[in-house]
């Protein structure tokens, strides 16, 4: 009889549901590998995900190169377990955009298990050789050059992404892609990522090594506190982006993604590139670097639509005229305290959708996008749709709204950072924000208390914060 235990539970107590259940949850996926030491507690880590990459049949030439043989290992697993595996890790994107061996992890992104999984058998590998042994080229570069080599000979395909969706966020079971996929969607970053950022931390620590269910439920099942991510003492998945910009500059990315291109050409028997080609590969692969460091680098990670169930707009809505000159940061007053978890997160998104289409009349959520504490951006009305958020100047800028009360006191530093330092240059980078913007509280503008005095305070510091000039109708720095 399979288990389902409500998502409250899961995300507060990472409990899990059956590892024969069909919900694709990280949670689900944690608790079989729970069952697969609990029933080998003889094997090590590295045992244990050996036979994961067996069940799973990942043991092409490339990654034998770095890892060897995947075998059992004198590993017992039952045969619904094993095929419960196999469909977990390994990867696919059918024809009609359902991408498969992915999981709902609890902060609402979504990861490819077959990266993570080769980033952490790298991590264990590296730690008995003493030295990093093919974590960059298992985890991203592979996957990246592939797809650079793509768009390279088929100019009009994608080159990353794209995100998707879920059919249920409660009961995951198919994931959707948002657009055309490329040859590495989001969730294989996303579980890329994860992989680096778990290997390093492998084969950096000291003592005895955590077994990989522990070592999972540390970096996905967190609970935050008050304080958000700004005491986390470890990393945890919210931390994705900024803990791998970290670990990774982007020339050595680029690096790994050549030599990962010419070693698959050697597995295959090709001859060596000549110069000239050389030559055509690493300007390929820069454009492709570059577009990659922008997208997933520099820009905040921000959960879709989608993912926290928002209703559809009412009407047609009204394109902005892209670039804009401003950007408006609010606070959400009600709800007034800050959500630490993707479930509160997304619940407040929905209580002010309904507030605004039900209570106002407005057709959608007025923000453009808001900031959680739990160290993620929720996309409001998005990048091109204008917002009912700052009366009078909707068409002049997007309306960034902060989740919590901020009369006397301040949101988390990390999450003010996300607005300040990433979401501001990912839209001037993007095309979306004029690079002189003016950044203003929203009662510059508005006879209102919002973004509250505490925050007022705060953003008056922050760079690009100007003053309305309500003769010219513009706005301009303050020298700060």
């Amino acid at each position: 009889e399979f288990i389902k235990l409500m998502w409250l539970v899961t995300v507060l107590c990472c409990l899990c549901s059956s590892a024969a259940s069909s919900l694709w949850h990280m949670n689900d996926f944690i608790k079989a590998v729970e069952q697969l030491e609990d029933g080998n507690p003889q094997l090590a880590p590295l045992a244990v995900l050996r036979s994961l990459r067996g069940a799973a049949g990942l043991n092409d030439a490339f990654i034998q190169h770095f890892l060897g043989n995947a075998s059992s290992g004198g590993l017992e697993m039952d045969a619904s377990l094993s095929d419960y595996m196999g469909k977990a890790v390994r990867h696919r994107v059918t024809e009609d955009g359902r991408e498969q061996g992915v999981a709902l992890t609890s902060d609402g992104t979504t990861v490819a298990l077959k990266p993570l999984l080769l980033g952490i058998e790298a991590g264990f590998l590296s730690k008995t050789k003493g030295h990093v042994v093919g974590l960059y080229q298992l985890t991203l570069a592979k996957d990246l050059g592939l797809s650079f080599k793509h768009v390279h000979r088929s100019p009009l395909s994608p080159r990353l992404g794209p995100d998707g969706c879920w059919d249920n966020v409660t009961s995951p079971k198919v994931f959707t892609l948002s657009g055309s996929p490329s040859l590495i969607t989001t969730a294989q970053v996303n579980g890329g990522m994860d992989g680096v950022i778990l290997g390093m931390e492998i084969f950096v620590q000291s003592g005895h090594p955590l077994k990989l269910s522990s070592l999972l439920k540390a970096y996905y099942c967190h609970r935050l506190e008050n304080e958000g991510l700004d005491v986390v003492q470890h990393p945890i998945s919210p931390q994705r982006r900024e803990k791998f910009r970290e670990l990774i500059v982007p020339p050595l990315l680029a690096r790994q993604v050549v030599r990962s291109i010419n070693l698959r050409r050697r597995l295959k028997g090709h001859p060596k590139m000549q110069v000239k080609e050389k030559k055509q590969l690493m300007a390929v692969v820069n454009k492709g670097m570059k577009e990659f460091v922008f997208q997933y680098m520099n820009c905040p990670a921000i959960i879709p639509r989608c993912a926290w169930d928002a209703e559809p707009y009412r009407g047609t809505p009204t394109l902005l005229s892209l670039p804009l000159s401003f950007m408006y940061i609010h606070h959400t007053s009600t709800p007034s305290q800050p959500c630490l978890t993707f479930e509160q997160c997304a619940a407040d998104m929905r209580s002010m959708q309904r507030f605004h289409q039900e209570d106002r009349g407005w057709d959608d959520i007025g923000y453009s996008f808001v900031a959680g504490s739990d160290g993620y951006i929720y996309e409001g009305r998005g990048w091109h749709w204008q917002g009912a958020h700052t009366y009078g100047h909707n068409s002049r800028g997007y309306g960034v709204a902060f989740i919590g009360d901020y009369s006397s006191r301040l949101p988390s530093q990390h999450s003010m950072g996300l607005v300040r330092d990433q979401l501001a240059s990912c839209a001037v980078g993007g095309g979306r924000l004029v690079g002189n913007f003016t950044l203003q509280g929203h009662r510059q503008v508005v006879n209102t208390l919002c973004p509250g005095d505490a925050f007022y305070k705060e953003i008056q510091g922050w760079e690009h914060f100007g003053v309305w000039d309500s003769v010219t109708s513009s706005g301009h720095y303050v020298d700060t």
